[in-house]
């Protein structure tokens, strides 16, 4: 299990107004199609980006609160060490309101602890960026800044904004060489 610093919340998202460079990719843009739906279960808050960026961080808590009561260890059948965050329920698009869930994927949503929530991330298509590594937060806010910018010519479709969800595995172990996998949900090819 991977444990990131106490900094690690403080500002998960204030590249919002443009406070670092977008970098361009340096991979290709894979795409991966999601055949079967999972649940992820955990704990979550409702945020916009523009209230992160402005020091009203409910995100930066959250994981505080997650890793300092150790709530990875309430969530129950989990099916591997990673965590995983959802992006969810949003309002419009990156300058709405979302859903933010910090969790694990579950075999299970049956008897979930009290308190806690879920999401189900459905079939379809999702753009994989991979972050740059280095130390976090930088790496993940870069690597949002850039995908905030991207054109549906360069995430190969339009952004569904209906579920993203990022990947804390193996990769991400050490805070100061990190490396997140993002998924973004692709809206339907119109045939």
């Amino acid at each position: 299990m991977f444990r990131f610093p106490p900094l690690f919340p403080a500002s998960i998202l204030c590249v919002v107004a443009g406070l670092l460079p977008a970098q361009t990719t340096r991979n290709t843009m894979p795409h991966k199609k999601l055949e079967t739906p999972f649940y992820v279960a955990g704990y979550s808050v409702r945020t916009n980006n523009a209230d992160e960026a402005a020091g009203k961080s409910k995100i930066g808590p959250l994981w505080q609160r997650f890793l300092h009561q150790n709530l990875a260890a309430t969530i129950p059948s989990r099916t591997d060490a990673a965590l995983t965050v959802v992006y969810s329920h949003y309002a419009s698009d990156e300058r709405g309101d979302y859903d933010y869930l910090l969790g694990a994927r579950v075999r299970s949503i049956d008897n979930l602890p009290a308190g806690m929530d879920w999401k189900r991330i459905e079939p379809g298509d999702y753009a994989v960026i991979l972050t740059d590594k280095g130390q976090m937060p930088g790496v993940l806010q870069t690597a949002w800044a850039r995908i905030w910018k991207m054109t549906s010519t360069d995430l190969g479709s339009k952004r569904a904004f209906v579920t993203d969800y990022e990947v804390y595995d193996q990769r991400s172990a050490d805070p100061h060489n990190a490396q997140i996998e993002i998924r973004i949900g692709l809206a339907p090819a119109l045939h």
